[in-house]
């Protein structure tokens, strides 16, 4: 099996699992902090971005995938929540897994998206994030730390 291929039916399960043990739920307060590993990601117009760039603001990072029913979901409300904070000083990230350009693309207009989409098109990244299913959600405070997490979809819209 393609290691791609065998990666997306594992997050596919995780992703079930996930998606029906914690839907609905908040941010879980880690009970450690952990360093969130530093990245080097390149965005739709082939810019790279390191996750070093956004020290000295909290940062919310998700990983999701356009094959992921509750990411399909979730990524619209979290567009609807980042107009309400983008004026705070705090950063959102979107990493998609596994996934080209033209797909992402294809996905982001049915369901824009304004804040920073970066490519994780190897799997490369999701490996060394603690991440148990799509979608997961970190958010870092201004050193660095994963404080915070969510695994499966949420409502971001609200106030």
């Amino acid at each position: 099996m393609k290691p791609l291929l065998k990666y997306t039916t594992l997050f596919f399960i995780l992703l079930l699992f996930s998606h029906y043990v914690n839907a609905g739920q908040g941010l879980t307060l880690l009970p450690k902090k952990i360093l969130a590993k530093d990245f080097s990601l390149k965005d739709m117009d082939g810019k790279t971005h390191s996750l070093k760039e956004y020290r000295g603001k909290p940062v919310i990072i998700n990983f999701w995938a356009t094959w992921c029913p509750p990411c399909r979901e979730e990524l619209p409300s979290m567009n609807k929540g980042w107009q309400k904070i983008k004026a705070l000083g705090i950063a959102m990230v979107a990493i998609n897994v596994g996934e080209d350009e033209d797909t992402i693309f294809n996905f982001t207009a049915d369901f824009p998206i304004d804040f920073q989409v970066l490519l994780d098109s190897s799997g490369n990244i999701i490996n060394e994030w603690p991440v148990l299913g799509l979608p997961t959600t970190f958010v870092l405070d201004k050193k660095g730390y994963i404080v915070y997490r969510a695994i499966g979809g949420r409502d971001w819209s609200s106030d």
